[in-house]
């Protein structure tokens, strides 16, 4: 397939930079031609609520590929038929596909999930294992069918989880680990050297998608858990708790919990010259925080512009 009018027609279906890697690849590739680019409309970003265009289309653009923002893409089926597309590549977009987008293409919608499924269907999927404690996770290529990530699987790969992962190490590598396993997958399955397999509904569990709300850090936990939750959620939503009716985000804290069980949960104090919060069970020395208005702060530089913060209680 090496001659441009033999190419494989390829819609790419996605929204974040997580799916860039992959992007990047078919189009790399001698056998993909990547027609036309589905991603969500731009939304307002941020303080100033700029309108922002999602990072595929931004890549697309680069690489003068046509890009459809529909705000239901069931709306965009009678153009996604007549783009007659050979394979659709479906990576992070946030809406389920109709089943009679599903059927349009020759090979069907293939979609590169950030879970060993069934394990984490859904959608905070890189958030869950280290939330968990779990020590490795991985990629899954499946050809999708109308449920929530349920439809049978081509391929996949592991990768472990390290001791200090956060949920933006573990996005990066996913992302790439995705990209890598995405080609040789597709051009096994396309000349019909790999049988779906499907998957064993006995070991499927969900994972919603995370809120600002999701992230607030229930100081009952025992130290182990909260140490887990902030490395998780570290950019989205991140790890937060309120300090006299304002949001302070716990950005960094000392990995080894200290077997201090002496205070309510949520009670901040000295240790060691550190500053330390009681949790549930054991006790966790803070290293980065973030007052709601103001700039990230070592604990050292926080304290000394927060004199009566020791002592204080965070819930």
């Amino acid at each position: 397939m090496n001659c441009e009018t033999n190419k494989i027609r390829t819609i790419f279906i996605g929204t974040p930079d997580f799916g860039i890697p992959a992007f990047n690849a078919l189009i790399k590739d001698e056998q993909f031609e990547i027609i036309a680019v589905i991603t969500q409309p731009d939304r307002p970003v941020g303080r100033k609520q700029i309108l922002t265009s999602p990072p595929i289309k931004v890549e697309a653009i680069k690489h003068k590929i046509p890009v459809f923002q529909p705000k239901r893409i069931a709306d965009l089926q009678s153009e996604i038929k007549n783009l007659k597309s050979g394979i659709i590549i479906v990576i992070a977009y946030a809406q389920l596909i109709p089943e009679e987008i599903l059927n349009l293409p020759k090979f069907g919608c293939i979609n590169v999930h950030g879970s060993l499924l069934p394990k984490y269907r859904g959608a905070a999927v890189i958030q869950a294992p280290i939330l968990n404690g779990d020590k490795q996770t991985g990629v899954t290529i499946m050809k999708m069918d109308k449920g929530l990530d349920t439809g049978p699987i081509l391929a996949q790969a592991e990768i472990k989880i390290e001791s200090n992962e956060t949920g933006d190490s573990l996005y990066d590598k996913l992302s790439q680990l995705g990209a890598d396993l995405l080609i040789n997958t597709l051009k096994k399955y396309i000349a019909d050297k790999i049988k779906p397999q499907p998957q064993d509904e006995t070991k499927a569990s969900f994972v919603k998608q995370l809120q600002k709300k999701d992230g607030l850090i229930n100081w009952t936990e025992s130290a182990e858990e909260i140490e887990r939750f902030v490395r998780a959620m570290v950019s989205w939503p991140s790890a937060w708790t309120w300090l006299q009716n304002k949001r302070l985000k716990i950005t960094a804290v000392q990995q080894q919990p200290i077997e201090i069980n002496s205070y309510k949960p949520g009670k901040t104090f000295i240790y060691n010259n550190g500053l330390a919060v009681q949790c549930g069970k054991d006790a966790l020395i803070i290293k980065k925080l973030q007052l709601e208005g103001k700039k990230e702060m070592t604990n050292d530089k926080f304290l000394q512009g927060h004199r009566n913060f020791v002592g204080s209680i965070l819930n």
